[in-house]
């Protein structure tokens, strides 16, 4: 987890210059798919949203987010402290009677560049409804 930001910056440069090469613009702000509950550790892949399609480039390749039902909320504070959004909206699905799937991603909505406030970033979590066109495949 402590490597997670030298991953992001690495990860969203690199897409970014592949994207460049293909002619390709990001379409939205850039996400971190989580497959399961970051804990110690974290499978992780980073990603930006394009119109398109996108060639296979070193390590960057073509992925897609989960369809279907999502439970969102929008974190605003430092990336340390989400875990007491994740709970909210955890006890959110129990209190639904839902299960969530086991793919979830954040998307950041602000820039630490642009805003060096952590306290004033935010961060939008999608968290699908477990069997609800749940597509956790690797891409």
């Amino acid at each position: 987890m402590s490597g997670l930001t030298e991953f992001f910056s690495e990860a969203f440069a690199q897409t970014i210059r592949a994207l460049a090469g293909q002619g390709l613009h990001p379409a939205g702000p850039p996400y971190g798919k989580y497959y399961g509950m970051p804990g110690a550790t974290a499978d992780v892949e980073a990603g930006l949203p394009v119109d398109g399609s996108v060639a296979e480039s070193g390590e960057v390749r073509p992925g897609s987010l989960p369809g279907g039902r999502v439970v969102e909320a929008v974190h605003v504070g430092p990336y340390d402290t989400m875990v007491e959004t994740y709970a909210a909206v955890q006890q959110f699905f129990a209190a639904e009677g839902w299960q969530p799937a086991g793919v979830m991603w954040e998307t950041y909505l602000s820039d630490p560049d642009e805003e060096p406030d952590p306290s004033a970033w935010r961060t939008l979590i999608s968290w699908p409804l477990a069997g609800a066109h749940e597509d956790g495949e690797r891409g």
